[in-house]
């Protein structure tokens, strides 16, 4: 049986992740409060925004940003887009 949390971003029950994505407390509590469908989606946006808006990931103040960002959208806040992207329709 897959393991759950109760997720902050869609405040609701879900399949939790598998291990920490990060070492230390940051890792634990995403690891804690985060559910697998959340993260996974993090990862797709987080590649999105690196790749349109051309972060440096070796830049401190570009791997800030990115965690400011997350921290965002894990909490289901406003979060940074990529300019002029538009989703799919459903």
């Amino acid at each position: 049986m897959s393991r759950t949390v109760f997720c902050r971003k869609y405040q609701q029950e879900l399949p939790g992740l598998e291990r920490p994505p990060y070492p230390g407390p940051k890792g634990e509590k995403i690891f804690n409060e985060v559910s697998k469908k959340a993260w996974e989606e993090w990862q797709a946006h987080q590649t999105m925004l690196i790749n349109e808006r051309r972060l440096n990931m070796m830049d401190p103040e570009d791997r800030k940003f990115i965690q400011a960002e997350m921290d965002k959208f894990l909490a289901g806040e406003d979060y940074a887009k990529a300019d002029g992207y538009v989703p799919p329709s459903a």
